[in-house]
C-alpha cells in the first residue's frame, strides 16, 4: 500500500467517525449536559436550538457523504489498476 493509499484510507476513516459523531452527538443527553455547562447566555441556548442542532447533524451528514464518496473513488481507481494489470 503507498503512502497515498494509506493518507486516504485515513481521510475516509475521519470522515466516517466525524460524521457519525456531529450527526449523532447534537442530539444525545451528553450534548446537554456539555452546553449546560457553559457560562455564556445567549451561546448556550444558540447550541440547544434545534436548528443549530441540525445544522451541526447536517455538517456531519456532509462528511459521511464526502467520505463515501472518496472511498468510492478510491475503490474504483484501485480495480482500474488491477484491471490494467491482468
Amino acid at each position: 500500500m503507498t503512502n497515498r493509499s494509506v493518507i486516504r484510507v485515513l481521510f475516509v476513516l475521519y470522515c466516517i467517525e466525524v460524521g457519525v459523531l456531529l450527526a449523532l452527538a447534537p442530539w444525545s443527553a451528553n450534548w446537554d449536559r456539555a452546553v449546560v455547562q457553559i457560562p455564556v447566555d445567549s451561546l448556550r441556548l444558540a447550541l440547544l436550538h434545534p436548528g443549530v442542532r441540525g445544522a451541526f447533524t447536517g455538517f456531519g451528514l456532509v462528511h459521511l457523504v464526502w467520505g463515501a464518496h472518496d472511498l468510492d473513488l478510491w475503490l474504483l481507481e484501485r480495480s482500474r489498476r488491477g484491471n490494467a494489470d491482468a
